[in-house]
């Protein structure tokens, strides 16, 4: 096992929760796939990966991810389609999805806006820009669990002392 650095050692700024995070990489491509893989594996995340929309949206499904990783253009079920029904499913609308594509006109940005996403990457993709991003979105996506935990505890003590 590769010795990690202090930085990375997850002891520090939630890492905890990130080692814990399932992300799922969706791109019909295997070789992006295995570089997107490996660009998370300092995070110590685990990955789940599907080749296509429909295998993703059956991922989703069966064990939702902490946040999806999603390339556009793909056969059947395109990036957009995925990231539209996942943001339209109240018990899946939460997860942060992050479109990676090789596609860059404003357009496009616009439309992955328009489907719901809530970041873009361009292709080829920086190994520290998706780290950074994907950091940032598994914290923020753990501080939405722990809230809505409190709420939920809140409301039955309240509801209890009712």
């Amino acid at each position: 096992m590769e010795p990690t650095s202090p930085a990375h050692s997850g002891t520090e700024n939630g890492g905890g929760e990130l080692r814990s995070a399932r992300v799922l990489i969706v791109d019909d491509h295997a070789h992006n796939v295995e570089l997107l893989g490996a660009y998370l594996e300092e995070l110590e995340c685990e990955v789940m990966t599907a080749a296509d929309g429909a295998e993703a949206m059956a991922k989703i499904e069966a064990t939702p991810p902490d946040l999806i990783l999603l390339d556009v253009m793909m056969p059947r079920v395109s990036g957009y389609q995925v990231c539209a029904r996942v943001k339209a499913d109240p018990a899946t609308r939460d997860i942060p999805v992050i479109m990676v594509t090789a596609l860059n006109e404003v357009g496009d940005v616009e439309r992955a806006v328009e489907s719901g996403a809530d970041d873009f990457l361009t292709k080829p993709v920086n190994r520290l820009e998706l780290v950074t991003r994907v950091r940032s979105l598994l914290k923020v996506r753990a501080m939405q669990r722990e809230l809505a935990r409190t709420l939920g505890e809140l409301k039955k003590l309240r509801d209890g002392e009712g």
